[in-house]
């Protein structure tokens, strides 16, 4: 399997026979991850994780949350997904884990969010640190946001004992918030940790 990091939390999979799988194209992700695309996997309805505009034009399916709040997709097919829903999407093998967003702060209304294994093999979390009941092998781990901590990134990590973890959500971050988030993982994570600049595929 392929994977390509875009800006943010965006990421594309493609792998030979099958078609190509693009998660999370969101506000700050480039246009150019839909390229070619067959389906989309929405972690949860925020803009730095869905943008509409990447998607006008594009006949593909869509598959996010359950009630999620996606203004702008009326004329393409979103199919709902909930915790424990097992599907195929572009070809991948899909199952959906999770729920809920992070807590942001006090109390603020959290909005639906899944965290999606694909292939048993590659875990986006979303806005979340879901550990799912399943072996991982590439875990995209969350580097920075208002609802998280490093330590918690960190736990997250060690808790699920992937084979590589890659590190993604991390728009926000400048040069040197990157390298200090990059660091702490690399050295206290118990995974394999890799930071994959926009572009860059494994």
């Amino acid at each position: 399997m392929r994977l390509t990091k875009f800006t943010h939390s965006c990421v594309r999979l493609e792998r030979e026979g099958l078609g190509v799988l693009v998660i999370d194209p969101g506000a700050w992700s480039e246009p150019e991850a839909l390229r070619g695309a067959d389906a989309v996997l929405v972690t949860h309805e925020h803009a730095d994780h869905i943008d509409a505009s990447h998607l006008r034009g594009l006949d593909i399916p869509v598959y996010a949350p359950e009630g999620a709040a996606l203004p702008g997709l009326p004329d393409l097919p979103v199919t709902e997904v909930g915790p424990g829903d097992a599907f195929t999407a572009a070809g991948f093998r899909v199952t959906a884990h999770g729920g809920v967003h992070a807590p942001i702060y006090g109390d603020l209304p959290d909005c639906a969010n899944l965290g999606y294994l694909i292939e048993d093999a590659v875990y986006h979390p979303g806005d979340s640190f879901h550990t799912p009941d399943a072996p991982v092998e590439t875990l995209l781990v969350p580097l920075h946001a208002p609802w998280m901590r490093m330590s918690e990134a960190i736990d997250f990590t060690r808790a699920l004992r992937p084979e590589r973890a890659l590190g993604i959500h991390d728009a926000q971050l400048n040069p040197r918030g990157l390298a200090s988030a990059n660091g702490w993982l690399a050295e206290q994570g118990t995974a394999n940790y890799r930071y994959l600049e926009p572009g860059s595929r494994l």
